[in-house]
């Protein structure tokens, strides 16, 4: 469940969802940087099929568009997003700078613009990880307890040597992340 959600339990029991908070093992797909829309750019195939196949979805920002965050939701599993530095400001006003939320027992901190790195785990007290962006190069690496996490970008690539996005696996408070090469 997002943190501060507390109609995102109710909404899935009155749909028959399980909540995603509460599931034993729960995959979570991680996409940032997307920018869309701009020209043709769109998802690849293969982001789209572990997004749909996902029991949630972060997104580290940049998202652009309203239009494509609609388009996001629209795949199926909820969606947990913060704003990044080029959304529009309707999106901007619709999605928080900063957020935690709860899946399979973990509490993975988000934020769009990374800092210092040691500032970043304690600005996320209790996170099994931290997912960020900003950068589109990917990161996948420990800090003590805390994964950080960066997913790259499934669109734009900029200085990174290709496109990509995380899964994670969490269970029991475990996360497991798997950084996914899409070209």
């Amino acid at each position: 469940m997002v943190a501060g959600e507390g109609e995102g339990r109710a909404q899935a029991e009155a749909e028959g969802r399980e909540d995603v908070a509460s599931r034993a093992v729960a995959t979570v797909a991680v996409i940032s940087d997307t920018h869309l829309p701009r020209g043709a750019r769109r998802l690849p195939e293969a982001c789209l099929e572990r997004l749909r196949g996902a029991d949630l979805i972060l997104h580290g920002g940049d998202i652009a568009s309203v239009t494509a965050f609609e388009e996001l939701r629209a795949l199926g599993p909820p969606v947990a997003a913060v704003h990044g530095n080029v959304d529009e400001p309707a999106l901007q006003a619709a999605l928080p700078e900063e957020l935690v939320v709860e899946v399979g027992g973990a509490r993975i901190g988000m934020v769009h613009v990374p800092i210092d790195e040691e500032l970043l785990v304690r600005r996320f007290p209790g996170c099994a990880a931290i997912v960020f962006g900003h950068t589109h190069r990917p990161v996948v690496e420990r800090r003590g307890a805390t994964w950080l996490l960066n997913p790259g970008s499934p669109t734009e690539r900029r200085r990174s040597p290709f496109h990509s996005m995380l899964v994670l696996e969490v269970e029991a408070g475990a996360v497991r992340p798997e950084l996914v090469r899409l070209s």
